[in-house]
């Protein structure tokens, strides 16, 4: 009986963290579609040829406007850097797109408030800052020429089909193109390729995170987070947060649910955003790294990754006590909250119909073959002559 009101106290943990953020995810998942169906793939490997200001700035954009799956940034990153972009400059957008994306911020904002997501946001761009300088000083011509190398075969990661995709509809005025039937037809399929690329992330955040609240006591992070040494543990947090993210395997979003429960158990708060920013140094898209541009150039990203990420955390935590607005630690009361009839439940009910709506598009115009060919490896779908145009 124990176990099973143990495991059903978890579930109900998750269910309810999942229930506030639903409509934040799907607000979030509808932007980014709708900007990755007005914005083309080739125009943006084009824009990021040259490793210089502009380019990082451009970068930076594009992620940030991009699909906010790790496994779909990864594939996209190689795809453009194959079509012409920079190394450093798709590495750039990778990172842009897993940490600067609108769902992210909005689940943020929701769970744990506005200090977090604008640590997020002052806190990524100063990780892609730290990054291009590393990249400028250490990366060598010699290590890009065997990624190249490596790239160009063309082994299969995860969510391929996603790289390769480009359904943008491109011609006519901005309004028109935004509100015609192609582009809801574009809209529908991107929304649904990302909650397909990343609900596995997202379920297995949330049954984490349920679990962790439920069943590890406040005592253990506490000792762990060494939140008796204020001044040991503000360097403590943004070192043991990417650690912490890398072992849990999550992606992207699904981090989320799993910082409000360290933030509970008393992780600072530089360690917070340093954990966030650590979904593209998990062990799976470690691997994936390693498949596309060799064993030296993953080991190469997981190293600047995790420098620039822990010195972003500690970073953004000293200039928010400087400015006296990192919050006190609270309680994410969210976690202990129940689904009740509130503005969130209302929230939630709209755009489950505008899913619906959405469901509907996606289904009745072949959205079933093209998760099909999202997962096969990109190669045959090449031979196919099948990059989205095919509608």
């Amino acid at each position: 009986m124990f176990v099973l009101e143990q495991v059903g106290r978890a579930l109900l943990l998750s269910f309810s963290m999942f229930w506030e953020v639903l409509w934040p995810l799907a607000l979030g998942f509808l932007l980014s579609a709708v900007v990755q169906s007005v914005v083309s793939r080739q125009a943006v490997a084009g824009a990021l040829g040259r490793f210089d200001l502009r380019g990082v700035a451009l970068a930076c954009g594009f992620g940030a406007a991009s699909s906010s799956c790790s496994y779909a940034a990864v594939a996209v990153a190689r795809a453009l850097f194959r079509k012409g972009a920079s190394f450093a400059n798709a590495v750039i957008f990778e990172f842009a797109s897993t940490n600067l994306v609108f769902e992210l911020g909005l689940v943020l904002l929701v769970l744990l408030g506005w200090q977090f997501l604008a640590a997020e946001l002052a806190g990524g761009l100063l990780m892609v800052a730290i990054l291009a300088v590393i990249f400028k000083w250490t990366l060598r011509r010699r290590m890009v020429e065997q990624a190249r190398e490596q790239a160009e075969k063309g082994l299969a990661g995860r969510m391929e089909g996603h790289g390769e995709m480009d359904m943008s509809v491109t011609e006519g005025p901005f309004l028109r193109r935004l509100f015609s039937p192609k582009a809801l037809t574009s809209i529908a399929h991107y929304f649904y390729m990302d909650v397909a690329s990343l609900w596995q992330d997202l379920l297995l955040g949330f049954l984490i995170a349920g679990a962790l609240a439920a069943w590890v006591p406040e005592r253990f992070w506490q000792a762990f987070f060494l939140t008796d040494h204020p001044v040991l543990a503000q360097v403590w947090g943004p070192l043991v947060g990417p650690v912490t993210s890398m072992i849990s395997f999550v992606c992207s979003v699904g981090n989320v649910p799993l910082a409000a429960v360290l933030w509970n158990g008393g992780i600072s708060f530089g360690g917070v955003i340093s954990f966030i920013f650590a979904d593209l140094i998990i062990l799976p898209i470690v691997n994936i790294h390693r498949r596309y541009y060799g064993g030296r150039m993953s080991l190469y990203l997981l190293s600047v990754s995790y420098v620039a990420m822990a010195l972003a955390g500690l970073l953004v935590e000293l200039a928010f006590q400087a400015l006296g607005i990192v919050p006190r630690h609270f309680r994410v009361t969210v976690l202990e909250s129940r689904p009740e009839w509130n503005y969130t439940t209302f929230l939630d009910i709209a755009f489950l119909t505008l899913m619906a709506v959405l469901a509907w598009r996606f289904l009745t115009t072949g959205g079933r073959d093209m998760l099909r060919m999202m997962s096969a490896p990109p190669q045959r779908h090449a031979m196919e002559g099948g990059h989205g145009h095919h509608h």
